[in-house]
């Protein structure tokens, strides 16, 4: 239980915290990892921990389906999916995309976990989660119609309940370090939707914790990210009657390398992702952990990461998103030429 609110514990907690000596060699830093992808379920990842509160809530509404949005690709689709497989629920997942030409990557995870996936169009005259709400809201009726009743998430579970899981995950996170010896640390995380960010800077700043926090943004947003961040607490903080304040300025998260999109393919990001994996034999994904990664390195070459300095990186998983269409053509190309045919 957290701030008053149960869950369904179903994860084996907690996570590993593992030094990466490769890598740390190679930045000049000491990098820990912090294994959110080997949280089970579905292939694993971040969204799991959040799921464990929406799945107790669902079930004490008597819900018989989950019903979430995203992109075609989401990873918290696939782990909504995967969670409602595990527990009797059916599940379909909303995503304002285009049909990417092909059955895979986490669509195809999707559907074998049963899941119905609701691809709609972009009208380029609204906001894609204006869209996505329409539409799911109309899928919503027309299940409920059919005697369903269903628990509606919202995109990346990122709302006043979806950050109790990385609330969670910073006292969870502050016991490894202080037993590792670590506990000046800073965390970095991945930020899109910002239910994992805003999660560990409540469960830090609430217990007062030594450890510091970055974000690192993987997308553009319409607003001020921190004018989100800002709103997104004040609702936490009134929601859950948190003992603290927070401005603007405590945010930190930083806006440089998210290279004008998301999801997309970059070549930087893959070559974090080779780094990664020729190193420590550790995958990362292109649209989360390795563009979060990438963004390490260029924070070590911008000397906003200092030689020496203790950074704990949040693996939040997402490694299906190697195989999406438009990402997995680039790495054929790079690497097809290691490939022998006798």
């Amino acid at each position: 239980m957290s701030l008053g609110c149960k869950k369904v514990p179903f994860l084996n907690l907690p996570t590993p915290l593992e030094y990466l000596p490769g890598v740390s060699r190679d930045l000049g830093i000491n990098l820990y990892l912090k294994r959110d992808d080997l949280t089970g379920y579905g292939m694993g990842g971040n969204k799991l921990r959040k799921l464990e509160y929406f799945l107790f809530d669902a079930q004490q509404q008597g819900a018989t389906m989950l019903l979430t949005v995203g992109g075609a690709q989401s990873n918290h689709g696939r782990l909504t999916a995967a969670v409602a497989a595990k527990y009797g629920l059916k599940c379909a997942i909303v995503a304002i995309d285009e049909y990417p030409g092909e059955v895979s990557s986490n669509i195809l995870l999707d559907r074998i976990m049963g899941a119905e996936v609701i691809l709609k169009e972009d009208d380029h005259q609204r906001s894609e989660m204006v869209q996505s709400h329409e539409t799911a809201m109309a899928v919503k009726e027309r299940y409920e119609a059919q005697g369903e009743k269903v628990y509606y998430i919202p995109m990346g579970g990122s709302n006043e309940l979806g950050i109790l899981g990385y609330y969670d995950c910073a006292q969870e996170l502050t016991v490894q370090a202080a037993e590792m010896g670590i506990s000046d640390s800073r965390v970095i995380t991945a930020v899109g939707s910002m239910g994992t960010y805003m999660g560990l800077f409540c469960g830090l700043r609430d217990i007062q914790s030594p450890l510091s926090l970055t974000g690192v943004l993987i997308m553009p947003y319409e607003e001020s990210v921190r004018a989100f961040a800002k709103d997104y607490f004040d609702r936490v903080k009134e929601g859950y009657g948190l003992e603290f304040d927070a401005e603007k300025s405590d945010f930190h998260i930083d806006e440089d390398y998210f290279y004008k999109g998301y999801n997309n393919s970059v070549p930087q990001v893959r070559e974090a992702i080779y780094q990664m994996a020729r190193k420590e034999a550790i995958i990362l994904d292109p649209c989360y952990t390795g563009k979060a990664f990438n963004a390490i390195c260029q924070m070590v070459r911008d000397r906003k990461i200092q030689q020496g300095e203790t950074i704990i990186f949040i693996h939040t998983g997402g490694q299906p998103g190697i195989n999406t269409p438009h990402h997995r053509i680039e790495f054929e190309r790079e690497l097809s030429d290691g490939i022998k045919i006798l």
